[in-house]
């Protein structure tokens, strides 16, 4: 008994038909012709579908170019001497396929990694450039001495420069460092000489500080009040005890400004405290839609939303924790949408239909296998049924 692509001799001697001609895969005497052809077009199926789900995989980005490629080598090695009955030579087409495909993609990668490298080191050769023009010339000293560091971190963060290269760069960055470290240290040695003058500066302040300090041109006298903070901490710094006294006369006159606004912005801040518990009453009732329609939730949450944006401000340091607890409560709503419309998609996949309807028959071969008793027979239809479940995503 035959068909398109293999056979069975009446004393149970198995062909399959290639392109070369027969070739003898085994004996079949477990039962009618049928039931062998059909065994061994399930090898073929088995074979076909892990061709399929390496071209899925490197098409989707799962698989890597050189496992792919590995694997397919190895399906493809295992053609010639197959004990399977089904379209070898259009499968080895398709191996010869996938080899090609995951050829072009290495390509890709690699041309990638070296678009990632060259990225990379003009990242760094900026952050060079930058670090050798404040060595140069800033004045800055605080300011840029932070950016220095804050390089450092971002230094770190660029990856694939090859070692060599990174440690040339390296020694460009740590030089123009090191020439800003020499000209900050030269620049504050000379100050060190004027301490007098730092103590003048720093009595001016004081004494604006204490001026501002009765004002209720909140926003400009604040302004103004941090701009002084600004400019004491960039004046030099004046002997430790004279330091010391100076900065209690002007944080003592920030306080008194700061107290007095204090108690003018209350009124706001219980309104601000009024809208927060509205909001977190809206909140309480978008974390509590019921899923069972996502749809329907989705439509609340929309109202809800609208009802949340009208509400005004609330104190600054609920804002953060207000805003999380609300998106929270938006993405929960939106994975259950999501979910539905993934197992809408899932059944209506055709691929994992027949891939389910394989898996079924399976199952139905080891139902009759135990009621056979044969162990060798229910043995391997149980490790049918494991495959191919391992090939349906969870």
């Amino acid at each position: 008994m035959g068909s398109e692509f293999g056979r069975i001799d009446p004393d149970g001697t198995v062909f399959v038909i290639t392109a070369d001609g027969e070739r003898e895969i085994g004996s079949w005497q477990a039962g009618d012709a049928e039931a062998g052809l059909a065994f061994y077009r399930r090898r073929y199926d088995d074979l076909a579908t892990e061709v399929t789900l390496l071209e899925k995989r490197l098409e989707s980005g799962a698989g890597e170019p050189g496992s792919t490629h590995a694997q397919a080598e190895a399906l493809k090695a295992q053609l010639a001497t197959a004990a399977a009955i089904g379209n070898l030579a259009a499968l080895a087409d398709r191996l010869d396929a996938l080899l090609a495909k995951a050829d072009e993609r290495a390509g890709e990668k690699a041309a990638a990694r070296e678009q990632a490298k060259a990225e990379a080191v003009a990242a760094k050769e900026a952050l060079i450039a930058e670090a050798e023009k404040l060595a140069d010339s800033s004045t800055s000293w605080k300011s840029a001495g932070d950016r220095l560091r804050t390089i450092v971190d971002e230094w770190k963060l660029i990856r694939g420069v090859d070692r060599r290269t990174d440690d040339a760069l390296w020694k460009r960055f740590a030089a123009a460092r090191d020439a800003f470290g020499k000209r900050r240290g030269q620049h504050f040695a000379a100050l060190d000489a004027e301490r007098g003058t730092a103590k003048e500066i720093k009595e001016r302040l004081v004494a604006r500080a204490e001026e501002l300090s009765g004002s209720s041109e909140w926003k400009d006298t604040a302004a103004a009040l941090r701009d002084l903070m600004t400019e004491w901490k960039n004046a030099p710094r004046a002997a430790r005890d004279v330091e010391d006294a100076l900065w209690a006369k002007f944080r003592a006159a920030q306080d008194a400004f700061f107290a007095r606004r204090s108690e003018v912005f209350g009124e706001r801040d219980a309104e601000q405290s009024e809208n927060q518990k509205k909001k977190e009453a809206l909140i309480g009732q978008a974390e509590a839609l019921d899923l069972k329609d996502p749809k329907a939730a989705q439509s609340a949450l929309r109202d809800i939303q609208s009802r949340f944006d009208d509400i005004g401000h609330v104190p600054r340091d609920a804002i953060r924790r207000i805003d999380e607890r609300m998106r929270a409560a938006e993405q929960r709503v939106r994975d259950a949408v999501d979910a539905e419309w993934r197992q809408a998609s899932a059944e209506t996949n055709p691929f994992l239909t027949a891939m389910r309807e394989r898996l079924a028959e399976a199952e139905a071969k080891l139902e009759r296998a135990r009621k056979s008793g044969d162990a060798a027979r229910i043995a391997k239809a149980e490790a049918d049924v494991e495959a191919r479940r391992a090939l349906l995503p969870q």
